[in-house]
């Protein structure tokens, strides 16, 4: 068996894809279960998807500049196969943060809002677990 030990993409890729996780599948759930309002519930969800929003950002960034370095060719090639789902989950948190969220809190359409922002966050969790799988099994190799 090889010595197997990730390297720091993959590890910013975990970071990534289990922050979203975390955010999206649990804690703003919980939120909504146990606080005693949907809107204090609703206002402190916002915050934490703006918070989500920088760390996709800033592990997108780092993943970008980490996918740069001096690798061999087929780590290279796995990273460049990623790149497309970095910058797209980027782009997603980007587009959720500044064009679906202040929709969702000034409470326009709320039900449509909340459908897309809903997808968009999917979409991008997508996007960092395939980002995530990719680098892992070009560690693996």
């Amino acid at each position: 068996m090889k010595n197997f030990l990730p390297s720091a993409s993959v590890w910013i890729a975990a970071l990534w894809w289990g922050s979203l996780t975390t955010v999206g599948f649990y804690v703003v759930p919980m939120l909504f279960a146990n606080l005693p309002s949907p809107a204090i519930a609703g206002n402190m969800a916002a915050k934490l998807f703006t918070a989500q929003t920088w760390i996709a950002v800033v592990c997108g960034l780092l993943l970008l500049m980490t996918s740069r370095s001096n690798q061999p060719l087929a780590l290279i090639e796995r990273a460049q196969a990623a790149t497309m789902f970095i910058v797209t989950g980027m782009l997603l948190a980007l587009l959720s943060e500044f064009a679906v969220a202040p929709r969702i809190v000034a409470r326009q359409n709320l039900p449509l809002w909340h459908s897309v922002g809903m997808v968009l966050y999917f979409a991008q969790w997508f996007c960092a677990g395939l980002t995530f799988k990719k680098l892992l099994a070009g560690k693996a190799n």
